[in-house]
């Protein structure tokens, strides 16, 4: 064989979400480029909850920190191919389809990764309603 494909990893940490503590908001992987984005939950760029106990408000802020995510590694919706998203209540499902299909009809056609879905106890902050970590291919 005749030389190594070499394989460049970027992590980036948008201003707009914040300083993570001791993690990469977006991971970047050059060579069949495969971005891994952190779980995203409804945190300003100033890392102050939005939305404390309103789940639509909540999943607004977790799409719009994604769409963040996505733009720093030069991709959009339409880059995703998985989501997988923590909901404290099963209940709040119908909201957040709501708000997955305005943020999935931002880009054309519409986005549609594959998706694994989970009711979970808690998430790492107490007042989280709702986290979706991604992969995307650009």
């Amino acid at each position: 064989m005749s030389g190594k494909a070499t394989t460049a990893i970027t992590h980036i940490n948008p201003p707009e979400l914040g300083t993570p503590p001791g993690y990469s908001q977006v991971v970047e992987v050059r060579g069949g480029r495969i971005i891994f984005i952190a779980g995203q939950t409804a945190l300003d760029q100033k890392g102050e909850l939005v939305g404390k106990d309103d789940f639509a408000t909540q999943a607004e802020q977790v799409f719009r920190n994604l769409a963040v995510a996505l733009h720093s590694a030069g991709c959009s919706a339409a880059s995703l191919v998985k989501l997988t998203v923590f909901l404290r209540n099963m209940d709040d499902l119908p909201v957040y389809r709501e708000a997955r299909n305005r943020f999935f009809t931002t880009v054309t056609p519409p986005a549609a990764p594959a998706v694994t879905l989970v009711e979970v106890s808690r998430l790492y902050g107490p007042d989280f309603m709702i986290e979706i970590e991604a992969i995307a291919a650009g």
